[in-house]
């Protein structure tokens, strides 16, 4: 989509790591610290190709993997730097009344759980329509 609708779509990533999974805090804090190295993207894909392999050993194997700064990811994954930033959009997510992941919103729309491409289709156009429209 970013592709298609390129200079008119952007990707805001929030994070809202489920209670029910003890690994889904840690891991969105360990992605906050691969991105504070540039490597967010990467470092968010590697977590859910080892889903549910989220302890600290197994946080620390996929910074390695990307040739991460050793030191300077464990210290930040330790001193859980990012925590409140993750806690600050769980608590945005809940004001909003939202409840599960993944969950989009397209200027607003939600789209939750796994949708085709045609929905974000849908969703993209209409908000470019309603945007021109202002």
């Amino acid at each position: 989509m970013l592709q298609e609708f390129k200079g008119k779509v952007r990707v805001v990533h929030k994070d809202f790591p489920m209670s029910f999974h003890a690994g889904a805090l840690p891991a969105a804090e360990a992605a906050r610290c691969a991105g504070s190295q540039g490597v967010f993207w990467e470092y968010h894909d590697l977590l859910y190709l080892g889903v549910p392999d989220f302890s600290r050993d197994d946080l620390i194997r996929y910074a390695g993997r990307l040739s991460l700064d050793r030191g300077a990811f464990t210290t930040c994954i330790d001193t859980r730097r990012f925590r409140k930033n993750v806690e600050a959009d769980v608590a945005e997510a809940r004001a909003m009344g939202l409840r599960g992941t993944p969950t989009f919103l397209v200027n607003g729309t939600l789209l939750v759980g796994a949708q085709p491409i045609e929905a974000f289709r849908e969703a993209i156009r209409e908000a470019l329509k309603q945007a021109g429209a202002k």
